[in-house]
């Protein structure tokens, strides 16, 4: 069965950085791909970026553009999204997600059970 399972997620103070890693087990990525989501205390899930597993493209929304990178490496079937100069405003609970279809718009088949990110001094 399809597993996904975040780690990296901790306290870090503004202006610093955070790697998250999500693996993946029981599918291939090269056949999906992973978004990273992200939903904060009252607020709805947001869409973070994502990368297609077959070609490597990225997309990121624009609250993140310039800061968080995304990388992928298949033959350890994990994604990476690396974060860098992180805001209060980048506090949430980030979620990885599988799906055979790239984007931030619709819903994904496959959940992880999320990392929480927290960004203070």
């Amino acid at each position: 069965q399809v597993q996904l399972v975040e780690s990296g997620g901790g306290l870090v103070q503004p202006g610093g950085s955070l790697r998250l890693s999500c693996a993946g087990s029981g599918f291939t990525l090269d056949d999906y791909a992973i978004g990273w989501f992200r939903q904060a205390p009252g607020k709805e899930r947001e869409g973070v970026s994502c990368i297609s597993g077959s070609d490597g493209s990225t997309y990121y929304a624009d609250s993140v553009k310039g800061r968080f990178t995304i990388s992928i490496d298949n033959a350890r079937n994990t994604v990476y999204l690396q974060m860098n100069s992180l805001k209060p405003e980048d506090t949430a609970v980030y979620y990885c997600a599988a799906d055979p279809v790239s984007g931030l718009v619709h819903e994904y088949d496959y959940w992880g059970q999320g990392t929480q990110v927290t960004v203070s001094s």
